[in-house]
């Protein structure tokens, strides 16, 4: 018999992700991909300013024809797991190996943080602004402030922007006598990673394993990277054939996307290159 893990725990496990997902404030679900597995963005081209004219019969000036390309985006993530639990050895552990605390670590310690790994390292990759140089607890104000800057002169929005960070350069931010940190910061921000706001933007301190290596830090705004869930189910079988005790199997479909037109809103700060992202 298959049980429906979500059900029989009122959904629980589907809330598990957002809940603990150190990436979902910092990415967005725009386009739709019900029923695809590709989906085709399109960029529109815009017109350039004229002086109007009073008189002719031109007075708007020349109207050109207005461009519309297009980028595709196609789903590449499908991952899955599964493992068993024998009755006699949770029995014999005291409730150890229970199947719902199982999963439970499963999504906690292995399928969330390589989901939120991946999607770092595209929006990395995809960074329209970069700066590759060491951090310290003397330049890090100067390489943030840099960074917004750049932001700020590419007229990407204030809001919306999020400061993404190792604990290495958190602990720089701290020891500057130039930051001032707000620190007061619920706990159900706290659980996404969320310690601190600055500048408007949320710190998420991320560990060093969950961005490219060399990473100092990512300022990125939430439209930046397209981030769809296609299908997150996850199921345990109470003695199915062949086993006496539980069999549990999870599937996770999912991709990360940065559009062209979208990567002048993130920044990349590191101190090397960043690679392309694993898959």
């Amino acid at each position: 018999m298959a049980i429906d893990y979500a059900v029989k725990y009122s959904g629980q496990v589907e809330e598990r992700f957002t809940a603990e997902s150190k990436s979902d404030l910092v990415v967005n679900q725009d386009y739709d991909f019900t029923g695809a597995k590709t989906v085709k963005a399109y960029n529109v081209s815009t017109s350039e300013m004229n002086d109007y004219s009073r008189s002719g019969s031109s007075r708007y000036g020349t109207a050109n024809e207005l461009d519309a390309t297009t980028e595709e985006m196609t789903m590449t993530q499908d991952k899955s797991f599964t493992f068993t639990i024998d009755k006699m050895n949770n029995d014999e552990t005291m409730g150890a190996l229970e199947a719902g605390k199982a999963l439970a670590r499963q999504l906690r310690e292995v399928a969330i943080p390589l989901v939120d790994t991946y999607r770092y390292g595209k929006i990395a990759e995809n960074a329209g602004n970069t700066s590759t140089k060491a951090i310290t607890k003397e330049n890090v104000y100067d390489e943030i402030t840099s960074a917004t800057e750049a932001l700020d002169e590419k007229k990407i929005p204030v809001v919306g922007r999020e400061l993404i960070v190792t604990p290495k350069t958190y602990k720089f931010m701290k020891q500057s006598k130039d930051i001032i940190l707000e620190t007061e910061i619920g706990q159900e921000m706290r659980i996404k990673g969320v310690v601190a706001v600055y500048d408007g933007m949320n710190v998420i301190k991320l560990p060093s394993s969950y961005l490219p290596e060399g990473a100092n830090f990512i300022i990125t705004h939430k439209l930046a990277c397209i981030a769809p869930v296609k299908l997150a189910e996850y199921k345990v079988h109470d003695d199915p054939p062949g086993i006496s005790g539980k069999l549990v199997e999870g599937r996770l479909y999912y991709d990360a996307f940065v559009l062209n037109n979208r990567k002048n809103a993130i920044f990349y700060h590191s101190t090397k290159a960043v690679e392309p992202a694993k898959a």
